[in-house]
């Protein structure tokens, strides 16, 4: 599990953000985004998957992973559809495929949406999109961050690995769930981890909803069909919001559909990469 590392650095606007690139320079360019309360690494095996085929970029947003995670940082889904920008400028990319999950999809169409980001196409996975979104445990964490942010560190681990594990329907790995959860368990970790749930507000999805209908590139969504985080019915409902979205219902999986059906979504994704414009 030790041999993902993120061994670059760019620094944005809302601190040092990690990064690493896999496959051949000349690839077609793909990014990957995650969401959260995970990490890059949730990507690691369909990204090296897919890096047979693409440049694949990854790295851990800020606030999360091996990113900064400071006092008084902007974490927010605005903030992160920023950096977004600021990467594909600093790698030079003017219009690379991207897939994105969870939080991470509302990064990415704040992106294509508010701040002229072009893409290829455009793969979402279980994605934050629409509202109403947030689980009253989410809201209770987010309402009383200072609370929960002077727990001892045994109880709030206890309290991180319950919530991250909640997120696969099929159970995750011992190793794997640890590689989740420690960076969330550090000085600064515990924190961080209750400030970006304060900071993620409903306000982010609501600006660009209405506007899901002007997407005009290719564009499939990625749903488990056992996902108690956000329901398939979401998946279903965003699919006929954005004109010509192919929907593809992923069975037995969860929230973390990269951690619960892995061959699937890589087989689902490299069809999507692959199908001419």
């Amino acid at each position: 599990m030790s041999d993902w590392t993120l061994d670059r650095t760019f620094t944005g606007s809302s601190g040092e953000v990690r990064w690493a690139a896999l496959g051949p320079k000349d690839a077609p360019p793909l990014v990957l985004v995650h969401g959260t309360p995970f990490s890059s690494y949730a990507w690691r095996g369909i990204a090296r998957g897919l890096a047979q085929d693409h440049r694949v970029y990854v790295w851990d947003l800020p606030g999360y992973g091996a990113s900064a995670q400071y006092a008084g940082q902007d974490v927010s889904l605005r903030a992160q559809a920023v950096v977004l920008t600021e990467l594909l400028d600093h790698w030079g990319l003017e219009e690379p495929a991207v897939a994105a999950h969870d939080f991470g999809g509302c990064v990415a169409l704040r992106a294509r949406l508010l701040h002229g980001a072009r893409y290829r196409r455009l793969a979402l996975v279980d994605p934050v999109a629409l509202a109403p979104w947030g689980s009253p445990a989410y809201r209770l964490l987010g309402g009383r961050a200072e609370v929960f942010g002077e727990l001892p560190p045994d109880l709030h681990r206890a309290l991180v690995t319950e919530y991250v594990g909640s997120a696969s329907h099929r159970g995750l790995h011992p190793a794997v769930l640890d590689r989740l959860v420690d960076p969330w368990c550090t000085e600064a970790g515990q924190p961080a981890f209750y400030r970006q749930i304060t900071q993620n507000d409903q306000r982010y999805t609501d600006e660009v909803q209405h506007r899901y209908g002007e997407l005009d590139l290719p564009v499939l969504i990625c749903w488990g069909t056992d996902d108690t985080w956000i329901p398939v019915a979401r998946g279903h409902e965003l699919a006929g919001m954005i004109p010509g979205a192919e929907l593809r219902l992923i069975e037995g999986a969860g929230h973390l559909v990269q951690e619960d059906a892995p061959a699937e979504l890589t087989a689902a994704l490299t069809r999507f990469l692959r199908t001419a414009p």
